[in-house]
């Protein structure tokens, strides 16, 4: 059987208000919040759809609402919730660029495992990664 054609085009995130993690995360890279749906019936305001469209060479990045959303905590803790995978962003100087995150509301992690890499937290607490 031939493998069919399989392409991947975008990350899902799971957040507890996903029109503020976009406009986070727009503001972070540059780029602009292409979509933006308020909640479905019976969900409250926080809930919603939104997408950062792709800019040509990366993914995009969808945001939706997760109604029994828990903060992940990294390092990884027993029976704690964890991050089951992060976004990894390459940047031409660190310092500036930590400098920028932080500015658009990020945090700073407390453990930061290597010399060319620094891990933040977004607004929701999902981590990631700025590297050289």
């Amino acid at each position: 059987m031939e493998m069919p054609r399989l392409t991947l085009n975008a990350i899902t995130i799971g957040a507890p208000d996903p029109l503020a993690l976009a406009d986070f995360y727009g503001r972070l890279l540059g780029r602009t919040v292409t979509t933006k749906s308020g909640p479905a019936p019976g969900e409250p305001p926080e809930a919603g759809f939104a997408k950062i469209a792709s800019n040509g060479h990366d993914l995009e990045l969808n945001f939706e609402y997760e109604r029994r959303w828990r903060t992940p905590v990294w390092p990884a803790e027993p029976d704690r919730p964890f991050a089951t995978q992060h976004l990894d962003i390459q940047v031409d100087d660190l310092d500036d660029a930590v400098a920028h995150a932080v500015a658009q509301c990020a945090t700073l992690a407390e453990t930061q495992p290597q010399s060319d890499v620094r891990v933040l937290f977004d607004p929701a607490g999902h981590p990631f990664c700025l590297y050289l």
